[in-house]
């Protein structure tokens, strides 16, 4: 490590890490520019990580599975920042934490002050444990910490002005929703459909709607009521199918087959530039809300290259039928440009790359500058009224999702 950094107390490190956050628009009150300055992130990561490590703008691990995967962090700073910014906390507030790192419950009692009240719980008793020494080493004493299923909330403390979720979610629990105070927030990492949105969600007549959202990546919520999506093989742990509901009629030992006949590939008109990541995640967003069954690819791309070239090896956009795929492609044409397109398998491989091309040319068209989709939730076995609009309805235990888009003549 070089040694000027080596020297830089926490303090320093500190003021530069919230002087980045301001300056990237991640923070954007003095309120929680104070709380940044003020509480002691390298007391919150693992013993042998550097004091410039813990004041990264990056996850840090605290705890991983048998697999090696990651089952608790502390995450990366913006991403914290963002969800105590869209908390809109005052003074004096409550405020319910799920998934317990011990920092953020800290941010936001810096804000809420000592009229306020922050809750953080967390289904492993080990990272609970962790986050209470943490809390009270950092000082930090009057933050609740509570080993139990987040997904029951915690009913003695409620109502919540504001439930902070640091989990990936695929439903809202129905406690969430009535231990939230009246005017409160919900801010959670939903996933719909293999796409996960960290969603700010309030409370508009009998339903919820996303004021804001944002794309991120979370790990997933563990417990009964997880939902996670599911995993299928399509060769080994190479490429793996992710399904986040179950088209009918899609066999999945013939997708794999699919593999072993020639690839269809075709290019669009579409082009984009390494500098539109919005657009990126307005367009995953746009495929995945198409009533159709859909799911996403995850490749390891060393181990299938020449086979399979998805433009995003962890979850790209794929398209089915019962025996075949499509998946959206990317090239690149110049020093400043990459080309969309599609690479089909199957049977149906011709007509399923054509309707990609076809899906992306009407995003460059009606939606790629322009607000993505309205995001609402409703209660279990209701839904919104009919409309002309493009709507994706995504059924849950407790809940239905509705990703609701602009039509063209709407959205001029």
């Amino acid at each position: 490590m070089d040694s000027a950094v080596d020297s830089t107390t926490p303090e320093q490190l500190r003021t530069g890490l919230t002087a980045q956050l301001v300056e990237k628009g991640w923070i954007r009150t003095p309120a929680v520019e104070a709380a940044f300055r003020t509480v002691p992130r390298h007391l919150f990561v693992p013993d042998g990580v550097s004091l410039a490590d813990a004041y990264a703008d990056e996850i840090v691990v605290t705890k991983r599975g048998p697999d090696g995967k990651t089952r608790s962090s502390v995450s990366a700073p913006w991403v914290q920042a963002y969800a105590v910014e869209q908390s809109a906390l005052q003074p004096g507030a409550r405020v319910l934490e799920i998934g317990s790192n011990g920092y953020q419950a800290a941010l936001t009692a810096e804000i809420v002050g000592p009229g306020g009240h922050v809750v953080t719980i967390d289904i492993d008793a080990d990272i609970t444990d962790r986050a209470r020494t943490c809390l009270d080493q950092a000082g930090y004493p009057q933050v609740q910490v509570v080993h139990g299923d987040g997904n029951i909330g915690h009913p003695p403390a409620a109502l919540f002005d504001a439930i902070i979720v640091s989990v990936e979610a695929g439903d809202l629990a129905p406690a969430w929703i009535e231990q939230l105070a009246p005017g409160g927030r919900i801010i959670v990492p939903l996933r719909m459909r293999t796409v996960t949105r960290y969603l700010t969600l309030q409370r508009s007549g009998d339903h919820l709607v996303a004021t804001g959202a944002l794309q991120c990546g979370f790990v997933a919520m563990q417990g009964d009521r997880s939902q996670l999506a599911r995993r299928v093989p399509l060769r080994g742990n190479d490429i793996v199918l992710l399904l986040d509901d179950d088209p009918i009629g899609v066999d999945t030992g013939a997708l794999a087959t699919a593999l072993a006949t020639p690839r269809v590939d075709v290019w669009s008109p579409v082009t984009i530039t390494m500098h539109e990541p919005t657009a990126f995640e307005n367009l995953h967003l746009w495929l995945s809300s198409q009533p159709r069954p859909f799911g996403a690819l995850a490749v390891d791309r060393d181990a299938t290259r020449g086979l399979v070239d998805p433009q995003d090896r962890f979850t790209c956009p794929t398209l089915l039928t019962t025996d075949s795929f499509a998946y959206l492609a990317m090239r690149k044409i110049d020093d400043n440009n990459w080309q969309f397109g599609a690479h089909g398998f199957g049977p149906d491989a011709a007509d399923l790359t054509s309707d990609l091309i076809e899906l992306l040319t009407v995003w460059d068209h009606d939606h790629r500058h322009r607000t993505g989709p309205d995001i609402t939730v409703y209660p279990a076995g209701t839904s919104p009224d009919a409309t002309e609009r493009l709507q994706l309805l995504v059924p849950r235990r407790d809940t239905t999702i509705a990703v609701t888009w602009p039509t063209s003549e709407n959205s001029r």
